[in-house]
């Protein structure tokens, strides 16, 4: 089961990023169809991540309760209705709304596949397997949009959520006859889904939330990058849409690279030290991006790369710090692998999105806020891993 299970969880984890990535080039258009600002279309990629991140509260202890499978398959016939609910909108609320539910079916796709590899691989090998997995949410921003931008072109932006639904129908016929079943027996599955002790022990963890707030900030820079790209890239360094296609893919070629790249950093560094590592980068992309802004070319296509590089070294950060960091957050809790996991989503994708609904609401350029926002957030936690008084934070620890 070991064997064939991966592949199939690496098929599920698609769902998401294709969500986020397909539709990227279209965002202009989008909001000259619905006649709203960019910031508005901006606020689809935080309602969806809003709400997996909301989910995940909701939908863990349904994991935890009643095994992987089911929860699995609602959420993706959940998927598959939003997004057929997005291709028919004709107001900009619906499409919001289309979103926010497209976010709480992710979600459930998000909680399975994590905790399903909590359930079956140790956390060393969950370390190597988060990243494999990470490795493929990295390979869709270099696919999806580009098809997203061909698909707009032919058929107009509505054939991207077309195509979404389309591929969760393929999840729903693959996951329905391979998916098995890896709720541990040992899970507890007794008193009310929804109470305080349920998540008591995980949020007075010190480790889990020094490591959930870790891979928020990845996330966090991440979201304000994806967001904050097409709009500056098209509208305000004016390239086109397949241009900005083509260099989304090439820095998600990087990230790809990295991430198949971090199981072998990990086994001869460790966790702790490839997440120092990771937020260093981090630091990294956000120090050349300031020196690429106020010595760097600041017009057309030079200055759309002069954008990308640091955004590169960002992906790479966020490539090393995704695998180790959920590893090191969930070690302890294999009890309760689902609700330790949805609390971790919870955290990151909801703590993510608040931060660049917040910095969007700013009159920062995208280049800044993402400074901003990837700085602040490394600095912060590097220095608490350089505090004595944080050691039990951030130290290693082993399952118990």
């Amino acid at each position: 089961m070991r064997r064939n299970l991966l592949p199939i969880l690496m098929m599920m984890v698609v769902l998401s990023p294709l969500a986020i990535d397909i539709y990227l080039p279209s965002m202009p258009t989008m909001a000259a169809e619905f006649a709203v600002s960019a910031s508005q279309v901006q606020s689809t990629l935080v309602l969806f991540l809003f709400a997996m991140g909301v989910g995940q509260i909701l939908i863990g202890p349904l994991a935890d309760r009643y095994g992987r499978r089911p929860v699995a398959m609602g959420g993706i016939l959940l998927y598959i209705v939003s997004s057929f609910m997005a291709v028919v909108a004709m107001e900009f609320h619906w499409l919001q709304l289309a979103r926010v539910l497209q976010g709480l079916a992710a979600c459930s796709t998000s909680i399975v596949v994590f905790s399903a590899i909590r359930d079956s691989f140790t956390p060393k090998e969950g370390a190597r397997y988060y990243s494999y997995i990470n490795g493929v949410i990295c390979v869709i921003p270099a696919l999806a949009p580009t098809l997203g931008g061909l698909l707009a072109l032919q058929f107009g932006w509505r054939s991207t959520f077309i195509f979404m639904a389309l591929y969760g129908l393929l999840m729903m016929v693959i996951v329905g006859y391979r998916l098995p079943e890896t709720r541990p027996a040992s899970t507890v599955t007794t008193g009310p889904l929804y109470r305080w002790a349920r998540y008591k022990p995980i949020l007075r963890e010190p480790h889990f939330l020094f490591y959930a707030v870790a891979c928020m900030a990845g996330m966090a820079a991440i979201l304000c990058y994806v967001s904050y790209s097409p709009v500056w890239l098209i509208e305000r360094l004016g390239v086109s849409e397949l241009t900005f296609s083509g260099l989304f893919a090439l820095n998600a070629v990087v990230n790809i690279i990295a991430c198949f790249a971090a199981p072998m950093v990990i086994s001869r560094l460790g966790n702790r030290p490839t997440v120092i590592l990771a937020l260093l980068a981090l630091l990294a992309a956000a120090v050349l991006e300031l020196a690429m802004q106020l010595w760097g070319p600041q017009t057309g296509l030079p200055a759309a790369f002069g954008f990308m590089l640091p955004m590169m070294i960002l992906c790479i950060g966020f490539a090393l710090l995704l695998g180790p960091a959920t590893s090191m957050a969930l070690s302890a809790f294999g009890e309760r692998a689902g609700t330790a996991a949805a609390m971790l989503g919870f955290i990151q994708m909801s703590g993510a999105s608040l931060i660049a609904g917040l910095i969007q609401q700013t009159d920062l350029t995208a280049p800044y806020a993402v400074i901003v926002v990837t700085g602040g957030l490394a600095i912060v936690l590097l220095t608490m891993m350089t505090m004595s008084r944080f050691d039990n934070c951030h130290q290693e620890q082993h399952a118990h």
